[in-house]
């Protein structure tokens, strides 16, 4: 299956079933930044429940901004706080430092460019995961394609995709439950070296 998806800030599971199950993956490269998408949000489970990590961008006064020229707005401490935010919700899993110094560094180097972080962190992610991706990028904006499945519907943080994703242990279920779909670092930390058989093994639904 070759497919086209966005590169998002540590993609959530349904973004990852289906990178695991393409032969080939193209990202999007070319579209226009939008608000409130998974381009610079992720979720974890924390303390208190679902708790929604933010990289701050700096917003261009024109109406449009292209997604790749999106700029990271570094003045704010925000890696330091996602990652407290990380060790607080994850350094009690079963996985967390077996991956820890591979993830750490991403929250101590500075980018500048939005895209061209989340892209070294799927690389990260992939390196965690064992997953070799057979990727390339597009060249202009296309609509709709007609060789690939287009799951670039998955960024949209406001619209979840009604996909029954089997539940696995969580840090805090004991307290809220299971919560599915959040960001791959969840599922990384709970279920480590298992975490590529679960994406293999569950179903997503395209557009």
């Amino acid at each position: 299956m070759k497919i086209v998806i966005h590169p998002t800030y540590f993609p959530n599971i349904a973004h990852f079933i289906a990178l695991a199950k393409a032969d080939e993956v193209v990202f999007e490269m070319d579209d226009n930044f939008l608000k409130q998408t998974y381009r610079n949000r992720t979720y974890i489970y924390g303390a208190n429940g679902k708790l929604g990590l933010n990289i701050p961008v700096i917003h261009s006064q024109k109406n449009r901004q292209k997604y790749r020229d999106v700029k990271i707005f570094n003045q704010d401490n925000w890696q330091s706080l996602h990652w407290k935010s990380l060790l607080s919700a994850y350094r009690t899993s079963p996985f967390f430092e077996y991956y820890e110094d591979e993830i750490q560094h991403l929250f101590i180097d500075k980018a500048d460019f939005l895209l061209d972080f989340n892209l070294k962190c799927f690389e990260v992610i992939c390196d965690c995961l064992q997953l070799e991706i057979n990727a390339s990028k597009t060249e202009s904006y296309q609509r709709d394609f007609n060789d690939k499945t287009d799951f670039r519907h998955l960024v949209n943080a406001k619209k979840e995709t009604p996909n029954q994703l089997e539940s696995y242990t969580q840090v805090f279920t004991n307290k809220h439950g299971f919560i599915p779909n959040l960001s791959i670092l969840d599922l990384l930390f709970n279920e480590g070296p298992n975490a590529l058989n679960y994406l293999e093994s569950q179903t997503i639904i395209s557009q």
